[in-house]
């Protein structure tokens, strides 16, 4: 434990951000994985939901800076690709 009341309030406010950061994290994970589970069973309608779902959660977790900019970016990039491949099956 902190002796420094300074370091006590680090501790805190790590807490606060720790939780924040799962919560936004998990958001677009979930939103990822659902939009993968799309892209293997071939559904094309529910890829493109899931893709503006996890689209716009990368776009939040990046401008809260749980990840950085170049990830979100290259990760929607990624699963724009997926989704293109899919519709020209």
């Amino acid at each position: 434990m902190p002796i420094i009341e300074a370091a006590k309030k680090a501790m805190r406010s790590d807490v606060r951000k720790t939780l924040r950061n799962r919560q936004v994290r998990g958001t677009y994970r979930s939103a990822m994985k659902a939009f993968q589970l799309a892209i293997q069973n071939d559904d094309t309608t529910a890829a493109e939901e899931s893709f503006k779902k996890a689209q716009k959660a990368l776009a939040k977790a990046a401008q809260k800076n749980v990840i950085k900019k170049n990830t979100a970016a290259r990760r929607t990039s990624r699963m724009n690709a997926a989704l293109k491949a899919l519709k020209q099956k």
